[in-house]
């Protein structure tokens, strides 16, 4: 599906930046659909572990959130258009949905490093992709987010090992 484009006088061609706007629009799809999985698993929680996974996950959702806003942003500023509604991301996200039965701690948290796994491979993909396109500054936005993703997912396994 075409998206409209604006004029920018960044010096990218048109074709580079028509290009990291997908790749941009691809991820934030999948990290708004992140960040409202995070947000479910924070509201539903239960077990012995609650509260610290409770604030753990409500920690989480505000990192994606300002990654959300970081990628919508450099989609824009390529002259591109976000898709950041509920429905264009939900329709475009990759992410396995979060299944309405796991509530349980330590079961929610390995939903979520499933998640987290996601965004992260994706990420790392993205570096390269929009470097092998000559995208440097998407290039170096995606390398930021792989950092943060990994170090939440960090956060999260822990939890996971004996």
């Amino acid at each position: 599906m075409a998206t409209k484009s604006f004029p920018t006088r960044n010096d990218l061609s048109a074709e580079v930046r028509a290009k990291s706007v997908d790749l941009l629009n691809q991820f934030l799809a999948d990290y708004i659909d992140l960040y409202t999985q995070i947000k479910h698993a924070h509201w539903n929680i239960k077990g012995p572990h609650f509260i610290m996974l409770h604030e753990l996950f409500d920690d989480l959702a505000e990192e994606v959130e300002e990654g959300i806003d970081t990628v919508a942003e450099r989609a824009t500023a390529l002259g591109g258009v976000a898709k950041g509604t509920a429905r264009l991301a939900s329709a475009a996200s990759k992410l396995p949905e979060f299944p309405i039965d796991t509530h349980t701690d330590l079961a929610v948290v390995d939903v979520l490093v499933a998640r987290f796994a996601h965004a992260a491979k994706f990420a790392r993909a993205a570096i390269e992709e929009a470097d092998k396109f000559g995208d440097k500054g998407t290039s170096d936005l995606f390398t930021g987010l792989s950092r943060e993703l990994d170090k939440s997912l960090w956060f999260l396994e822990s939890h996971l090992q004996k």
